[in-house]
């Protein structure tokens, strides 16, 4: 059970790394540091940026429920 938490940790960890990365910057942090300040006609529709934020929650909630989990597994399996 504690591998199956942990391979799961690691997936969803690797997922919100993505996630976040593919947020358009907000300006005033690091990415006008690297040219993120320049703005895009491009950018995404108000849509694809809601569902993008949508997504990162969910698999947010994922991982702070394995990392919940995980840690009551290995507190209790001691006992």
């Amino acid at each position: 059970m504690i591998l199956a938490f942990t391979i799961l940790l690691v997936l969803t960890s690797a997922i919100m790394i993505l996630l976040v990365l593919l947020h358009k910057g907000r300006g005033g942090g690091l990415s006008d540091m690297f040219g993120g300040g320049v703005t895009s006609s491009l950018g995404g529709s108000s849509v694809a940026e809601r569902n993008l934020d949508r997504f990162t929650i969910g698999v947010g909630v994922i991982w702070f429920a394995c990392v919940i989990a995980l840690g009551l597994l290995m507190a209790y399996q001691g006992s």
